[in-house]
């Protein structure tokens, strides 16, 4: 193979393992978050679905609607904790799409006609 072919095989291998590498990053996602008396904690997934959810005795005082709306905000804390992780992960991607520093991105070698 030439140079340029070669370098176009090695950033197309390199840009498909940045994808593979953030889609198992994004399956790993898990937000979690445990109220300050510890009544309740949950963890939820990359996409904000309630994979986890704990209750301590605790609640068992507590009238349903108090404990339902514990609940609820907890799993939005979790949630944002998921999201900041996935904004991580989202980044982590799209520095590795970015430009080489003096070069243009998803360029190598040959103009548009170029075959």
């Amino acid at each position: 193979m030439s140079a340029e072919m070669d370098a176009l095989v090695a950033n197309a291998t390199q840009k498909l393992e940045a994808l593979e590498a953030a889609l198992y990053g994004l399956k790993q996602v898990r937000g979690q978050f445990t109220t300050e008396d510890g009544a309740v904690t949950v963890e939820v997934n990359s996409e904000g679905a309630l994979v986890g959810l704990s209750l301590s005795e605790a609640v068992t005082s507590m009238a349903p609607t108090d404990v339902s709306q514990l609940i609820v905000w907890a799993c939005r804390q979790a949630s944002e904790d998921a999201g900041a992780q996935r904004s991580k992960v989202v980044a982590t991607l799209n520095e590795s799409f970015a430009p080489a520093p003096g070069g243009a991105a998803g360029t190598v070698g040959g103009g548009p006609d170029s075959a």
